[in-house]
């Protein structure tokens, strides 16, 4: 299996593609990710994790209310806010008589992976005065109420069908129990998949620099109607190089919108201060591309009009398309949908400076009043988000730092939470992990230091296993710590490592430490993290939130934690040209 590698650093980090590695290091063809699309949509505000979902609603065996006719039902849909209040959604059509309606009317709802999103239905008799009336319109206190039912967004995609039946029962709960069904499909709004997966070379390039060679690369845009540019996507830069090969990049629809859409290719000479020199630029479009990998010919690059010259002047520059490969981008749905799942980890920091657990002033503090501490605030709020994204939700959760009976009380760098054997590191749901550490705070001896690098090793053999036993899972360490890491070069090199497997690290500082080595672990400033081999990190897979920052914005733990995830397992998945299982290779 190969991996995804990039050696791009500082301010040359461009926007682009990233190549394989096959065995030995020779590069194969690149299906993966690539950081041209995720800027593309970010840049409009849409993020890997809000995803446009339409939900089609049926119901089966209603009540019927009518006397000389059958019920005439329509649904309305709610969102229930953290609060408790309700937001209206939408309302389907009303159908005539009929107890078992399919409605047409659709129910939009923009999914978030990060977010509990609770949904409520209500099914009503329309009154058939009321029939001539927008449904919009309709005041539902003057109609027969038919039942209700409620779900979790998150169990509806997470169905192979991405389909939910449920039951329909009165508001209290009580009364008739057979109310009916409710079926709810939800189907992802995605303008196109399609994909087209590109690789260039350029030949002959004049040189733009007095004392070395340029450093070129390429920056395509989107001719907009208004008769401008939009930039869409830019390689590397290919230091100290006039014949440079990029590695491949991706193109998707909503970016070059069709095949005979203008596009504009410039190559640059990057410089650090930012004023990048033209090399040349070639005025062509995806359909031209196509024509040109197909007769394996170059085209040439044109400078534009300068000084007293009024026309281009053709340059001897010339680019080729050594790869053209038309590809479908997969969604993260696309994957959870067809049984993939996500699978919870959890490493809770026992060391001696959260205080003791007896203080009320102790990080670990356990309130008899119910009054959470912020690593059961942070196991509760992760925990509850992932755990319908995991079919058996058995999660395996540790300690470190701490002196574990299961050692004869010396220190140990990951022990099981739940104080079982070696190999029985599994607690049963977030209910358990609670428990576990709630237990483990009265049997272990808070120590130290700090180490990271034993529980992500752990987690990181964990997902390796996984691979070996060809599971479709996709895993979550959360780490939960209130002080500086001790082994920072030795966490680098685990991060490093786990890089190439299906892992996620999401670390929550709690306390007031400095935290400013955490930061580096959580590579958001485009410089990968590099390994004591100086092996580059595949991936960035570490999402850090020290929990003070969040409470004092008011931002959700959960939100600011998990915002990146969708976007770090569709990175893995298109790295290595891994398809959603309802998807024929």
């Amino acid at each position: 299996m190969g991996q995804c590698f990039s050696d791009v650093k500082g301010g040359q980090q461009a926007v682009g593609g990233r190549a394989q590695v096959g065995v030995g290091g020779v590069a194969a063809a690149s299906s993966g990710p690539n950081d041209a699309v995720e800027h593309f949509f970010r840049a409009r505000g849409q993020h890997g994790l809000c995803t446009n979902i339409e939900l089609s609603l049926s119901a089966s065996k209603l009540l019927d209310r009518d006397i000389t006719s059958k019920s005439d039902p329509m649904a309305v849909v709610y969102l229930k806010r953290s609060d408790g209040m309700l937001d209206e959604l939408g309302r389907t059509e009303v159908i005539m008589n009929n107890l078992d309606p399919a409605w047409i009317q659709k129910i939009n709802i923009t999914y978030q992976f990060e977010i509990i999103q609770s949904l409520i239905f209500h099914v009503y008799d329309v009154d058939s005065k009321y029939h001539n009336l927008p449904v919009k319109t309709l005041k539902l206190k003057d109609q027969d109420f038919l039942g209700e039912a409620s779900c979790v967004v998150s169990e509806i995609v997470t169905k192979r069908n991405r389909s939910l039946t449920l039951s329909l029962h009165n508001r209290d709960g009580r009364g008739m129990r057979n109310l009916g069904k409710l079926t709810v499909c939800a189907e992802e709004t995605v303008a196109s998949r399609n994909a087209i997966e590109l690789q260039f070379r350029c030949s002959a390039l004049e040189n733009k620099d007095l004392f070395s060679k340029s450093d070129p690369f390429l920056r395509i845009s989107r001719a907009a109607e208004s008769g401008g540019l939009i930039p869409i996507c830019k390689t590397e830069v290919v230091n100290n190089n006039l014949n440079p090969t990029w590695k491949p990049l991706c193109l998707t629809m909503q970016q070059f919108m069709s095949k005979e859409n203008p596009l504009v290719i410039e190559c640059l000479d990057f410089n650090n201060n930012g004023s990048h020199v033209q090399i040349g630029k070639l005025q062509t479009s995806v359909a031209e591309l196509e024509a040109l990998h197909q007769s394996r010919a170059g085209a040439n690059f044109i400078s534009p009009p300068s000084g007293m010259r009024r026309h281009d002047k053709v340059l001897k520059s010339q680019i080729f398309v050594d790869g053209f490969a038309e590809k479908q981008l997969y969604s993260f749905l696309d994957y959870i949908s067809s049984g993939f799942e996500l699978s919870f980890m959890v490493a809770v920091d026992f060391t001696a400076s959260n205080g003791d657990p007896r203080s009320p002033e102790s990080l670990h503090y356990i309130d008899h009043s119910g009054r959470l501490n912020a690593y059961q605030k942070a196991i509760m709020e992760v925990g509850e988000v992932i755990q319908f994204y995991d079919s058996d939700r058995r999660f395996p959760a540790w300690g470190f730092g701490g002196k574990s009976p299961q050692y004869n009380g010396s220190v140990s760098h990951c022990f099981n939470l739940n104080g079982s054997p070696a190999d029985d590191e599994e607690v049963q749901g977030v209910e358990g992990i609670m428990a576990a550490y709630t237990a483990a705070i009265h049997n272990v001896g808070l120590s130290g230091p700090t180490l990271f690098s034993q529980v992500i090793n752990k987690a990181a053999d964990i997902a390796a296993g996984s691979l070996s036993s060809q599971q479709p899972k996709y895993y979550i360490l959360l780490i939960i710590t209130d002080g500086v890491v001790s082994d920072f070069q030795e966490t680098v090199n685990s991060v490093v490592r786990a890089s190439d497997l299906p892992l996620s690290i999401l670390v929550v500082g709690v306390g007031n430490a400095d935290f400013e080595k955490m930061e580096k672990l959580d590579a958001d400033n485009g410089n990968r993290l590099e390994g004591s081999s100086g092996r580059i990190a595949t991936r960035d897979i570490v999402q850090f939130v020290p929990m003070r920052e969040v409470h004092a914005g008011q931002i959700s733990v959960v939100q600011s934690l998990l915002e990146e995830l969708p976007s770090q397992f569709l990175s893995y998945m298109r790295c290595r040209d891994i398809k959603p299982l309802n998807v024929f290779h």
